[in-house]
């Protein structure tokens, strides 16, 4: 009977989230979408993901299952932008500039625009860097980020920044298969590869890591730093793992202080060779 009750009340839920129910492989949303059921879950999420959602969000595949939940990108902008604080006046609060080196759709990128003065947001895939661009336009923070359409690992010797965040692949929906994740089979690169470009960039680097992966492998990986792992939640339960490395270790997150609008005309797609 009980299975009965959870039966009803997931197709309850469904009508009133509108949608028709994935059929031959394929979910269709209100608006026309056509998706991969298996990304059905992630659209009933939407608004955790962005709550602007409705407000003209583009999103791929790809950037269905990779995007942060949209309360943990800002935990995370909010604790980076405390790098520089003055314990007296917070004279500090923001006043730096981040890379996102795997910026997907733009969801951490927002965030960190919103508290930060200066963003770079790094993509190997052109179309999900528009994607990034058009998203930051509908939060209007897009005037902070430069676009940056390119290998993290090519332009990573080039650029100057004080943290460095990174969000690699996971190896997609997949990755969870394993029991305990190891950083060492990451598509692409290992972690240890990811920090060291990372470090290139930026004195400090934050990684944002499945939840499944061994915390002392992740403090392993740079021992001469110091290191801060979080557990990162949501409803709940545990999602995934961010581990900081550098002077952000020791930073702890306090009363967010919002920075004042600025509307520096600097929205452009940039490819690099």
């Amino acid at each position: 009977m009980g299975g009965g009750r959870k039966s009803r009340k997931r197709k309850h839920a469904q009508k009133e989230d509108g949608g028709a129910a994935a059929e031959g492989g394929v979910f269709t949303t209100p608006d026309g979408r056509e998706l991969p059921a298996g990304l059905e879950k992630f659209w009933h999420r939407r608004h955790r993901f962005f709550w602007r959602f409705d407000e003209g969000i583009e999103i791929d595949e790809v950037g269905w299952y990779s995007v942060s939940p949209e309360t943990l990108a800002e935990h995370t902008a909010v604790r980076i932008a405390q790098l520089y604080n003055d314990p007296a006046g917070e004279a500090g609060y923001g006043r730096l500039c981040v890379v996102d080196g795997c910026c997907g759709v733009g969801g951490n990128a927002i965030k960190f625009a919103s508290w930060c003065e200066h963003v770079i947001a790094v993509e190997i895939d052109p179309r999900r860097l528009a994607m990034a661009c058009n998203n930051a336009q509908v939060y209007g923070v897009d005037g902070r980020i430069e676009f940056v359409a390119a290998d993290f690992f090519d332009v990573a010797p080039a650029l100057a920044a004080d943290v460095v965040f990174l969000s690699p692949p996971w190896g997609g929906v997949d990755y969870s298969a394993a029991a305990v994740f190891d950083l060492d089979s990451l598509p692409f690169h290992t972690a240890r590869e990811w920090l060291d470009a990372a470090r290139q960039a930026a004195p400090n680097v934050v990684m944002f890591m499945p939840r499944s992966c061994d915390p002392r492998q992740l403090a392993e990986l740079c021992p001469d730093v110091p290191c801060d792992i979080e557990l990162n939640y949501s409803d709940g339960f545990l999602v995934a793992i961010t581990a900081y490395y550098g002077d952000i270790a020791r930073v702890r997150r306090s009363r967010p202080r919002a920075l004042p609008r600025q509307d520096r005309p600097h929205n452009a797609v940039m490819g690099v060779e």
